[in-house]
């Protein structure tokens, strides 16, 4: 009798320990800044936020689920398969492409809310990255994009990180260009290597809520 407790207690143990080493599945849903757009395999968003939280020991596995040149609307319309069963928590890092063609401020609210309402659904704890609106478009539409994000964090109880550039200067054109492609839009891979520097503690935290 004592003999069957005993291994009953430490496969009860093993079990407990298997489960606690799953790692946690993070989905980054995003445009051509998630997906690593002109950059080399290996030195874009995705790749690199995960060996920064490899080296930090995180038990955590992002999947880049960027799609460049994507909206708000774009992702919205394939997260039900961005989404998989395994899935723990979310990135949501969209807006960007809205933002350079001037979209509606509430369309791209509507779309990030709907996004964040699924992601409350499934029970998955979200980290939502912004980005500043410009003054290309007048200064209320700047106000209504720029307050989209903190609205919605706020809405949904999700992280937050306002700008996803705020590691290279964080809109600053001068601060920022020796950490551009030569498109003036996109991160280097060192720039890259500065957002994930940033963002990777918000990334923490997330994974931390995502744990059971």
């Amino acid at each position: 009798m004592r003999r069957h407790s005993g291994n009953a207690f430490i496969a009860l143990i093993l079990s407990t320990t298997a489960v606690a080493a799953e790692p946690v599945t993070v989905v980054a849903l995003g445009d051509s800044l998630t997906a690593g757009y002109g950059l080399p395999e290996g030195e874009g968003f995705v790749p690199q936020l995960q060996k920064w939280l490899d080296a930090k020991g995180a038990e955590a596995v992002v999947v880049n689920a960027g799609v460049s040149g994507d909206t708000s609307a774009g992702g919205l319309a394939r997260l039900d398969w961005s989404l998989t069963p395994d899935t723990d928590a979310l990135i949501v890092a969209l807006g960007g492409n809205d933002l350079l063609r001037g979209l509606d401020p509430a369309i791209t609210r509507d779309n990030l809310d709907a996004i964040l309402t699924s992601a409350d659904g499934r029970d998955l704890p979200a980290l939502l990255i912004g980005l500043p609106g410009p003054t290309n478009y007048g200064i209320e539409w700047k106000e209504q994009f720029d307050a989209i994000f903190p609205d919605l964090a706020k809405k949904h109880g999700a992280l937050i990180e306002p700008n996803f550039m705020a590691g290279i200067g964080g809109g600053e054109p001068e601060a920022m260009r020796p950490y551009l492609q030569a498109d003036g839009i996109h991160p280097s891979a060192e720039g890259v290597s500065r957002i994930v520097a940033q963002l990777g503690p918000r990334v923490l935290e997330l994974i931390e809520r995502a744990k059971p």
